[in-house]
């Protein structure tokens, strides 16, 4: 029997948040390494274990998975949440892509300055509300089912609610004029797995705070500021 999924990463969100979001929904418990110095990370680079030389990395299967999006792909087809059919996928490729568009103006807002942090919590609700919570709320509406894709859920489904919980933590009224996502999240957020990981004490990480901010900047060596979309 294999062992349990194995995530390296920070004590934190950034990008690997998603994949613990996808593991916890298919019920796969999982184990974690923090990164905490850079003689973690290096020794992870001098190993081979780093193809790109970059973290989010998931020791699944014997393999050793780098790339966000190969991973989360990758968990979806394994644990049945990546469609019936080519065409499904196609679609929750689709959708997961435009949600992660979404989380691109949130996942670096932790490393802005407090100025540009403003602006871009204005960018990030500009967004979701005139561009990316629209097109959902209208293929919920169209699709009259209770999921993005089929009546199954999918792996489109957590990463919406994901991104949905996300700017919610910039404006929490963000849903406000749209009901047919007021109603999903409610819904999803029900379903037992994705009711535990939303619980105290699961392994879903908080709002990512300055020591989180500081970790990741002395191990990858990010001595400079980024900078506001």
């Amino acid at each position: 029997m294999a062992g349990k999924p194995k995530l390296y990463y920070f004590d934190g969100r950034g990008k690997m948040e998603s994949v613990r979001w996808l593991l916890a929904a298919a019920g796969v418990e999982f184990e974690e390494e923090f990164l905490e110095t850079r003689e973690q990370y290096e020794k992870l680079l001098q190993g081979g274990s780093l193809l790109f030389q970059q973290v989010p990395m998931v020791e699944i299967d014997g393999m050793k998975m780098v790339q966000t999006r190969a991973i989360l792909s990758y968990i979806a087809a394994k644990y049945n949440l990546y469609g019936k059919d080519l065409k499904e996928r196609a679609l929750i490729d689709m959708y997961v892509g435009g949600t992660d568009d979404l989380m691109g103006f949130i996942i670096m807002f932790p490393f802005l300055s407090a100025e540009d942090k403003e602006k871009q919590r204005a960018v990030i609700v500009q967004k979701a509300t005139s561009r990316y919570f629209p097109a959902y709320e209208k293929v919920l509406k169209d699709h009259g089912q209770d999921f993005l894709v089929g009546n199954n859920f999918s792996w489109a489904d957590v990463h919406l609610l994901e991104a949905i919980l996300m700017v919610e933590e910039k404006k929490s009224d963000v849903l406000s004029g749209f009901p047919q996502l007021q109603a999903f999240k409610a819904r999803i957020s029900s379903i037992p797995a994705i009711k535990k990981f939303l619980e105290p004490g699961s392994q879903r990480k908080p709002v990512p705070d300055d020591k989180y901010v500081e970790t990741v900047r002395r191990v990858l060596r990010m001595y400079y500021d980024v900078k506001a979309n």
